[in-house]
């Protein structure tokens, strides 16, 4: 007997990837309503309070009136990869391996980390933990993102516009991954985020140049490489690259889903520069592959089933 979970906006992008998943899953099995009645609030409704489990992969403001909708009666368990509950009261962050599976595995409400912040800390908040990293320190976040990441519109945007080869945003040095960042880094000021985007569907390079030469913690590449390989050392989905240089990193336009993550640390001869760097799919850690490790935490399965790991 297989565990019910209702996708809320499986016609989405990250809802497809959740649903693909789900139905590869020996322990779970999706529930999505048809087109004439997705966007059915009674019929929702009766969804999200019938099942014992939801994701949610709506929009922010649609986010909230889903869980609006569940009954306080209800058993309902939910995870939401939507924005809209990352740094909200009696939600729990869902990246397990920062937080502690533990309290994913006893929580109720469960919010998706978002796809940059994903390898910002699992980057940065070890070693800000650790005391390697100074809490005050002006972090600065250079990424590139496959165009999934933008939804149905910027898919399209790819598809109709094919000589577009570079696309940068958020110059107005807002974005809404900007107050997880800060917050589940524990740092004391906000992170300095340059995205962008690039032709490829899939795939994310998430950076964080450091000077460590001008902090007072004088850590160097190789502790902090030391202490990411201790933190990851009993995880199956992260995992931190041996010291060396591969010469360059890659992403691929037509890549396969994966579910993992791998992180690299590179310091300049003499130790006064480092550049931390993660590799992940935007639409796997970053999103649907997340949600089921969340799934599967929650539901006391085995931590990775049904993601796809290399």
């Amino acid at each position: 007997m297989t565990t019910e979970v209702f996708v809320d906006g499986a016609a989405g992008t990250t809802g497809l990837e959740i649903v693909t998943r789900l139905e590869a899953h020996p322990h779970f099995t999706p529930v999505v309503l048809d087109e004439a009645r997705r966007k059915d609030a009674e019929a929702r409704r009766e969804a999200l309070n019938d099942t014992p489990f939801a994701v949610l992969c709506l929009p922010d403001d649609a986010a909230r009136e889903a869980v609006e909708l569940v009954d306080p009666a209800a058993k309902t368990r939910i995870v939401d990869a939507s924005s809209a509950h990352r740094v909200a009261d009696g939600w729990t962050y869902g990246f397990p391996e920062l937080i502690g599976r533990e309290r994913i595995a006893d929580a109720a409400r469960v919010s998706n980390p978002g796809c940059y912040p994903t390898g910002f800390l699992a980057l940065v908040a070890p070693l800000v933990r650790a005391g390697l990293l100074p809490a005050d320190w002006p972090f600065t976040v250079n990424a590139v993102s496959g165009y999934s990441g933008g939804g149905k519109a910027l898919i399209e945007r790819f598809a109709d516009e094919p000589d577009i080869a570079f696309r940068t945003y958020g110059l107005n040095l807002t974005h809404k991954h900007l107050p997880e960042m800060q917050r589940h880094a524990g740092l004391e000021h906000g992170v300095l985020f340059a995205p962008s985007v690039v032709p490829a569907y899939r795939g994310m390079l998430v950076e964080v140049p450091l000077h460590l030469g001008a902090m007072r913690t004088e850590p160097s590449a190789d502790a902090l490489r030391d202490e990411l390989a201790r933190f990851y050392a009993d995880s199956e989905v992260v995992e931190v690259m041996a010291k060396g240089d591969p010469g360059e990193l890659l992403l691929h336009r037509d890549a396969a889903p994966d579910d993992g993550m791998r992180l690299h640390v590179f310091g300049n001869e003499g130790g006064w520069n480092a550049r931390l760097v993660a590799l992940l799919d935007n639409l796997g850690k970053g999103a649907s592959g997340a949600a089921i490790q969340n799934l599967n935490l929650m539901a006391g399965f085995p931590e990775t089933a049904s993601l796809q790991l290399r």
